[in-house]
């Protein structure tokens, strides 16, 4: 290829991205539904649905999940087969209507050596090795985004890119496994994800495909499921519900609200996020992320309207504008969508960017039809399946892409730079 024809693309694809679409873009259409079943002849002290999240700085939570009751007790060491450190620690079950679930294994490792590759097992059963890499302490550090997962065939290459990505972490803003009170679709997302979620963070919030209850007489207990099987940091950070939380990872403070639980200013979420924002050193995380599933922001025509984004953001905003917070992630859209900095309504250089991200690869498919004309503060949209990934390379810079799924190949289709408000001196001052 000559030079002249490398610049003419170079200035295509610019032009692409400044003009906020694509050229030349067929939508995939809808993607079987998977449901992966567990080996019928399989072990049934065989641990599956394999899942890592931080816990503080130095630790991290194993879940598994078995058929038979085996010890809760988790081998681990820096050198493949050789596991120099144990930890034990609980299991417990759930029932759901005519549903019984496995035995939940949740076990704390720790402390571990950050950057570092550890080789594990999982129970009684030593024959299959795990390997899990811990999060850096310092920059850099590059996290995975993505919502509303689902299982089909569009989730499949979604998690294949991420998996690729060499990411640090898997950032999760809603909407998991999309059983809807079906609960054997829970295990199959469990096995779906474990080739992933085995080896580094997942970190996740909730959705509304996560509630699985009645509204007004809350039967089943909402969330029964996803609290039994995706137990998250909440009480490191002064949490008390696995709905709501917030970590350190790096130099990044990360925060995770429930767009499903109540949000109101004289709820215990509310006052719960007053306290971590007003508890943020700037100096130690410069960088902070917050992660929610009803999107504040959306010129989507899909859930416009719906209570939990427009009162959640009428409660919150504020809150999120003056604790300086760099970028607020959303999913329930399925599409992508990257906002300007903006707050109530209105371009502004020291308040968060909104990007929503509900395009994982769910059954229900994409959400395509956008408001017309596309509003001055939404620079970028388009109705694609995909992820983002997140390098925050130190306390100033960091670059968010967002890859299309097209033709089954990781696509960028959108990026941009950005500066950490703590490090701009007009947004500092103020």
């Amino acid at each position: 290829m000559t030079m002249a024809l490398r610049g003419v693309r170079m200035f295509v694809l610019v032009l692409v991205l400044a003009i906020g679409g694509a050229v030349g873009y067929t939508r995939p259409p809808p993607r079987e539904t998977l449901f992966i079943e567990r080996d019928a002849d399989g072990d049934a002290t065989a641990p599956e649905q394999v899942h890592i999240s931080v816990v503080g700085e130095n630790n991290m939570r194993i879940s598994w999940i078995t058929p038979s009751s085996v010890p809760a007790t988790v081998y681990y060491g820096t050198s493949s087969g050789v596991y120099t450190s144990s930890a034990t620690g609980t299991s417990s079950s759930y029932s759901y209507l005519l549903y019984k679930s496995g035995q939940i294994y949740d076990v704390v490792i720790g402390p571990l050596q950050p950057d570092t590759t550890y080789y594990y097992t999982c129970g009684s059963n030593t024959s299959t090795e795990y390997t899990l890499k811990t999060p850096p302490a310092q920059f850099p550090i590059k996290f995975a985004v993505s919502g509303d997962l689902g299982q089909t065939g569009h989730t499949q290459t979604t998690l294949q890119h991420i998996g690729n990505s060499s990411y640090d972490m898997m950032l999760l803003p809603g909407d998991l496994s999309y059983a809807d009170f079906w609960q054997p679709r829970w295990d199959s997302f469990g096995r779906l994800v474990s080739p992933y979620s085995s080896e580094r963070p997942w970190m996740v919030t909730t959705g509304n495909h996560d509630v699985e209850s009645v509204p007004i007489i809350n039967i089943p207990t909402p969330f029964k499921a996803y609290n039994a099987r995706w137990h998250m940091p909440f009480e490191q950070s002064g949490s008390t519900s696995n709905e709501y939380y917030s970590f350190n990872a790096a130099g990044v403070h990360v925060i995770m609200l429930g767009s499903y639980t109540d949000f109101d200013q004289d709820s215990a979420q509310y006052k719960w996020l007053q306290g971590d924002l007003q508890a943020i050193d700037r100096t130690k995380t410069p960088w902070v992320f917050v992660l929610l599933h009803a999107p504040w922001y959306n010129s989507n025509f899909a859930h416009q309207g719906e209570s939990q984004s427009v009162n959640m953001k009428a409660d919150m905003e504020e809150l999120l504008n003056n604790s300086q917070v760099d970028v607020v992630f959303a999913g329930h859209v399925h599409a992508y969508e990257r906002f300007t900095r903006v707050y109530n309504g209105q371009a502004n250089n020291c308040a968060p960017m909104y990007i929503n991200i509900g395009d994982g690869g769910n059954r229900e498919g994409l959400a395509s039809k956008y408001m017309d004309p596309q509003p001055a503060i939404s620079l970028f949209r388009e109705a694609s399946f995909g992820h983002g990934e997140l390098q925050v390379f130190n306390g100033t810079s960091a670059q968010w892409t967002w890859h299309r799924n097209q033709d089954d190949q990781s696509v960028i289709a959108d990026s941009v730079i950005l500066t950490s408000l703590a490090s701009t001196s007009a947004c500092a001052s103020s």
